[in-house]
């Protein structure tokens, strides 16, 4: 008897779970089926792929390799399958997106909304999730692209440029400082009570390393989760806040003051995942969106 696909995705889910009750649960089949179905991928290859004498069920060394290749056979597999569906005309397809979460307060919307306009055959799943999130997701194919930031990527992880993101002190209209012309000295928010996001965001680790480095620890009244619960605190009082200046373009109560010294910028990416089909979907969007980037003023400076 040869391996077939249902054997590899039945030793993956029990490789997943530790357990022949959740694994079987989860693809819908009977418990001893899901036992039997195993017994013979095992008798088939000639080895023993499952450790089955411990309270939880693990993979065997020679299981754990032969997962690793049955992984890999079932994305080039799905892979190939979307080949065959995908539609060289756009009207119609499927893309899977994620962005950082900084990007949902600027970026994510006019971005989709000028794909869609074009494309509304195009049927779009978009996530937020952390850069890391992304990058692991990118590489077991559930994601087609990603928008992050350049760094030190996952082996298998491919960046493009888009364009480079600059982040300013951000006030309200009202705020005394929309007065100042020239830059702010970033030493002068030890005097500045102000709103930021909360630690989870890589974009607040960001900005405390570079006042961290000037020697300035600032008065924090509010730390928030949420960019849009944080841009109407920053509109109905005299709090300021650090933000990517160009989220400011869509908020016209709010105003970017350029710090000096300025935090270093970002070059934001698009990423996938090397070595793998790209769908029309996937190459229009990344066309678009360097497209939309360029027309927009979001350079790479």
């Amino acid at each position: 008897m040869k391996p077939e696909l249902r054997h590899l995705r039945y030793l993956l889910a029990v490789g997943e779970h530790a357990s022949f009750t959740r694994a079987a649960e989860e693809l819908h089949i009977a418990q001893p089926t899901l036992s039997q179905q195993i017994r013979q991928l095992e008798k088939a290859l000639g080895v023993q792929l499952l450790d089955r004498t411990g309270r939880t069920v693990r993979l065997t060394d020679a299981g754990t390799a032969y997962a690793h290749y049955a992984q890999r056979a079932l994305r080039d597999l799905a892979a190939g399958e979307r080949a065959v569906l995908d539609v060289q005309d756009l009207s119609r397809g499927h893309l899977r997106l994620a962005v950082t979460p900084t990007f949902t307060a600027y970026l994510t919307g006019p971005l989709v909304a000028d794909f869609y306009t074009r494309h509304s055959g195009i049927t779009l799943d978009v996530r937020e999730m952390t850069q890391d999130r992304i990058e692991a997701d990118l590489l077991s194919d559930r994601l087609d692209l990603g928008i992050a930031f350049t760094g030190a990527h996952l082996p298998g992880i491919e960046a493009a440029a888009l364009f480079t993101e600059t982040l300013s002190l951000v006030v309200g209209s009202q705020h005394p400082d929309t007065q100042n012309r020239g830059p702010l000295p970033v030493t002068d928010l030890r005097e500045r009570h102000l709103a930021m996001l909360s630690n989870d965001f890589a974009t607040r680790r960001y900005i405390d390393q570079h006042l961290a480095e000037h020697q300035v620890q600032p008065r924090i009244a509010v730390e928030a989760n949420s960019i849009s619960a944080l841009t109407e605190i920053v509109t109905r009082t005299p709090l300021a806040t650090v933000l990517p200046d160009a989220i400011t373009r869509d908020h016209p109560h709010l105003t970017p003051i350029p710090l000096s010294p300025a935090l270093p910028s970002r070059t934001v990416t698009l990423l996938h995942r090397e070595s793998t089909y790209q769908s029309a979907a996937a190459r229009a969007f990344t066309c678009r969106a360097t497209d939309w980037a360029h027309a927009h003023g979001f350079d790479l400076g």
